[in-house]
């Protein structure tokens, strides 16, 4: 895309509509517009409230740029931003719809470009993302948010404090953008890298809940790839488009440097994947061996009670010999074999002892004493 400013009648595929009265309230002017804002050389020359005046303010400069911000439009703003500004039905309902993919489109004179923001949240300790959508023409760049990232407002006031970069035009915008959401991974690799630091840490120190703990980081993970794989392919697409287009050399060398920090973040998300699913194989080895070491020693366990319930039940066979022969000669009758039998009471006592002595023998040769 060139980095002139055409004319609008030179681009525009329909008719210039008439005023609407001005009793009819305009069907785009919801709240959802976050901020629009018209530039000139790259100064700010006026900040429309509403879509029908930007598109008229717009009309009457046609040498100026606008830039416009909407988070979650409905579909009658999206519809009648396509109606002004020729853009296509597929980039709309992509716009509409969300959940997309990174990825960079080019629809006549029109860049559509879909990028995942990503702010890591120190209470929760987790990653969110965002979702943003970017219209880039000849004179307009349009950015549909879906989510709380990125912070836009801060991107507005860097490009408006140096009107040099933002007088290139709207790839001027489109770059600092870029810029801002890959920045913003830094944070989110940090947070992450520390995660996993306190993951480690977790892992041998026995937490039974870290489990779940690595499986929801590796998800935010895989979320993460998705959002920065795609964006080095993109920007080197973008990089060929702008010096085909004869793009302004110093804004082709800040895109390549984004590019540069885009390859250095997704080589860290490549590796915080592989360090997690690493983690995960210690914990789980960690995890049997745990198991093991409690089978182990309930078995062990066992085995000693089962060694004392042996030692119990042979004393108590021993015991029950000499009580039983005992009770059978207790027994009060006056016709009992041997009852008046001057040996009786010795026999009766070596019977015994001849019972308990060989019970603890056989007890004995099968070590249950």
């Amino acid at each position: 895309m060139s980095s002139d400013r055409h004319p609008r009648a030179a681009w525009r595929r329909h008719p210039e509509p008439p005023p609407e009265p001005s009793s009819a309230p305009h069907p785009t002017d919801g709240p959802s517009m976050v901020q629009a804002s018209l530039y000139r050389d790259g100064r700010r020359v006026s900040s429309p409230t509403t879509l029908a005046d930007t598109f008229r303010q717009l009309r009457e400069h046609p040498d100026g740029m606008a830039w416009i911000g909407l988070q979650r439009p409905t579909e009658a703003e999206l519809h009648s931003l396509a109606a002004e500004f020729d853009l296509h039905e597929l980039a709309v309902e992509d716009a509409l719809e969300a959940h997309q993919r990174p990825k960079l489109e080019r629809y006549g004179d029109t860049l559509f470009v879909v990028l995942r923001a990503a702010r890591y949240l120190d209470a929760q300790e987790e990653v969110d993302f965002g979702e943003l959508h970017i219209f880039v023409g000849p004179d307009f760049l349009i950015t549909v948010r879906h989510g709380a990232a990125p912070d836009l407002s801060s991107v507005r006031r860097r490009m408006e404090e140096n009107p040099d970069l933002l007088a290139l035009g709207p790839e001027a915008v489109l770059y600092a953008i870029l810029d801002a959401v890959v920045d913003g991974y830094a944070p989110v690799v940090a947070g992450v890298q520390n995660d996993i630091d306190e993951i480690e840490t977790e892992v041998f120190g026995g937490d039974p809940a870290v489990s779940r703990r690595i499986y929801e980081l590796s998800r935010e993970m895989v979320e993460f790839q998705r959002a920065t794989r795609p964006l080095v392919g993109m920007l080197h697409g973008l990089m060929a488009g702008f010096a085909k287009y004869g793009t302004d050399e110093e804004l082709q060398r800040y895109l390549r440097d984004v590019a540069d920090h885009v390859t250095h973040t997704s080589e860290r998300v490549d590796g915080f994947r592989q360090a997690l699913t690493d983690i995960l194989t210690v914990n789980a080895t960690l995890v049997t061996q745990q198991q093991n070491a409690e089978m182990r020693a309930l078995a062990e366990a066992g085995f000693e009670q089962n060694e004392e319930i042996k030692k119990i039940s042979a004393w108590a066979a021993i015991l029950f010999a000499p009580t039983l022969v005992g009770t059978i000669y207790g027994m009060n009758f006056d016709s009992m074999p041997e009852l008046h039998w001057t040996g009786g009471y010795p026999f009766a006592i070596g019977l015994m002892g001849i019972v308990c002595t060989g019970l603890y023998v056989i007890f004995k040769r099968r070590d249950w004493l």
